[in-house]
């Protein structure tokens, strides 16, 4: 008989409908004795739409009302690019850059014209996350992270999703995109955001054994 391991002692919603963040999420959630769903596992959900001012105010309203929805565990992230030579745009509205029908190919498009002409040294910018993680009653915590780098020249790469292909790590010399999961996933963000994520679950699960 196969040695499946330990049940998992929790589900945990991942409030999201994009298919290569619940996958990164789930890596990133490996190994700690919870079980990532999708959302649409979950029932027909309404997740609200990112239309807070901050990072953190969206990522704790999907989360909470995705737990209360459900009633189960859910976490949600928002992350954003800030790009210095636009004043930190397009920060919280990233993934609305260029209106709800604009596809990834589409935001990097409009970002790098943005930045046309701007020399490499000032194409500094990071990528911000913040991850809520909220109990079936609602009540949440949050977590947060940052990647340092700059926006390339031109998109490179096959690999992740939205803004990948044009964030360069200056260090590796390569995009996210370019990138190797297990890399991405160690320096990225989201990566440090769901460090602080793991150590809330670790406290959740310490309550219920």
């Amino acid at each position: 008989m196969t040695n499946l391991g330990p049940l998992p002692r929790i589900a945990l919603v991942i409030a999201t409908s994009n298919a290569g963040k619940f996958c990164e999420i789930a890596a990133l959630l490996h190994g700690l004795g919870v079980l990532p769903l999708p959302l649409d596992r979950a029932g027909p959900i309404e997740v609200p739409p990112e239309s807070g001012d901050s990072f953190q105010e969206n990522a704790r309203c999907k989360a909470e009302a995705v737990a209360r929805a459900s009633g189960q565990f859910a976490l949600a992230d928002d992350s954003g690019l800030e790009v210095d030579a636009l004043g930190g745009r397009p920060g919280v509205r990233s993934a609305r850059l260029g209106g709800s029908r604009a596809t990834d190919a589409d935001r990097n498009g409009l970002l790098l014209e943005m930045l046309q002409g701007i020399p490499t040294e000032r194409r500094t910018a990071r990528f911000c996350c913040v991850v809520a993680i909220a109990e079936p009653q609602g009540a949440s915590r949050v977590a947060e992270g940052t990647c340092e780098g700059r926006i390339a020249l031109a998109p490179r790469g096959a690999r992740g999703f939205g803004y990948d292909s044009i964030f360069e790590i200056p260090s590796l010399g390569k995009t996210f995109a370019e990138l190797n999961p297990e890399v991405k996933n160690r320096i990225s963000h989201r990566a440090k955001a769901m460090e602080g994520a793991r150590a809330i679950l670790r406290e959740i699960l310490r309550g219920r054994t």
